[in-house]
């Protein structure tokens, strides 16, 4: 990938920290979290709660799309651990801090400055990974990355995109469009809001 893609896809989502945003949905928002789903399954013993059909989850301005969303919570620390009762209704032995997000079919995550999109997209608290795949394009304003895999470390901000299609004119390599920062009011990066 060029050095021009990786400082797009870089600087349009070091924002906002990404690993803030996908495990809270909106960086630095005390709002509650607020999902739909036509169902909902809580499985205790797992201690995962899965939203299916249609989801959508809202925070603040932040939201996340996709036909399925799982939350992995971190299981407590043993019988002494006092019972919570964590995202989704999962109960028990199981805290309320998400230990993975998976988010599968038609994902789609849009804040005020910018919109992921992709097939799947997994969040991995301990290594403060996302990674999206399957046509995945993010867009800020009028600049657009597209790639078959997007991979951010949270923690730092680096981002990398990649793709199955290797050397110069094959179909579906990594792919940058960006407007120079004299054909955009507010410059190359303007915050536009989010169309689904």
């Amino acid at each position: 990938m060029n050095r021009t893609a990786t400082v797009l896809i870089a600087l349009a989502l070091s924002a906002e920290p990404a690993g803030v945003a996908l495990a809270q949905l909106a960086p630095s928002s005390n709002a509650p979290i607020d999902v739909t789903a036509d169902e909902l399954q809580a499985q205790n013993q797992q201690c995962v709660a899965t939203w299916k059909g249609s989801v959508e989850a809202r925070q603040g301005t932040s939201r996340l799309r996709a036909d399925t969303l799982s939350i992995y919570e971190k299981v407590g620390a043993g019988p002494s651990q006092p019972q919570t009762q964590g995202v989704g209704g999962v109960s028990g032995k199981c805290g309320s801090d998400p230990e993975k997000l998976i988010a599968d079919g038609s994902v789609y995550y849009a804040t005020p400055q910018e919109v992921v999109k992709g097939d799947h997209a997994v969040y991995l608290a301990d290594t403060r990974t996302i990674t999206v795949t399957g046509d995945v394009v993010i867009s800020q304003g009028r600049n657009v990355v597209v790639g078959d895999m997007l991979v951010i470390n949270t923690d730092t901000g680096q981002a990398t995109m990649e793709s199955t299609a290797k050397g110069r004119g094959q179909p579906g390599r990594v792919r940058a469009v960006i407007f120079p920062s004299g054909n955009q009011a507010g410059g190359i990066f303007p915050s536009a809001p989010a169309n689904p």
